[in-house]
């Protein structure tokens, strides 16, 4: 698992296997946050079990799923809705460019600087350069 700090609360990764949570869980995750729909690949796990194995080490799943391009602004609302709970989460996706996107729409709704964002994003290696664009608070 390639993790990638996007702030002092976020994380995000490619997909994860459920035997991660236990390492997400020894680092301080406190909720994992799911970013594919579910049956995206059959290699990945169900919600079900993500779930089971997150709330077996005592962290909390939320899926916010959405296809690669569909980004909505009520996606970026839900992970605001999670960021405000101020706990520590790790996202997941494919390749966590998903994840990174709907990061920095829920933070722009939070009214961050876009600019901060962006210099974030890409020291973590991603491009939020449309969401930028797209997403107003």
């Amino acid at each position: 698992m390639n993790i990638k700090q996007l702030d002092g609360q976020v994380s995000i990764s490619e997909h994860i296997a459920c035997e991660a949570m236990a390492s997400l869980a020894e680092s301080g995750v406190q909720v994992v946050v799911c970013n594919c729909p579910e049956g995206e690949s059959e290699a990945h796990p169900s919600y079900v079990e993500m779930e089971q194995a997150a709330l077996a080490v005592g962290i909390k799943f939320v899926a916010i799923p959405f296809t690669r391009g569909r980004m909505m602004r009520n996606h970026c609302e839900a992970f605001r809705d999670v960021l405000q709970e101020g706990e520590k989460v790790h996202a997941f996706c494919r390749t966590g460019n998903r994840s990174s996107q709907v990061w920095a729409g829920a933070k722009i709704l939070m009214g961050a600087d876009k600019k901060q964002l962006n210099s974030q994003a890409q020291a973590a290696g991603f491009d939020i350069g449309a969401v930028l664009i797209s997403i107003e608070p």
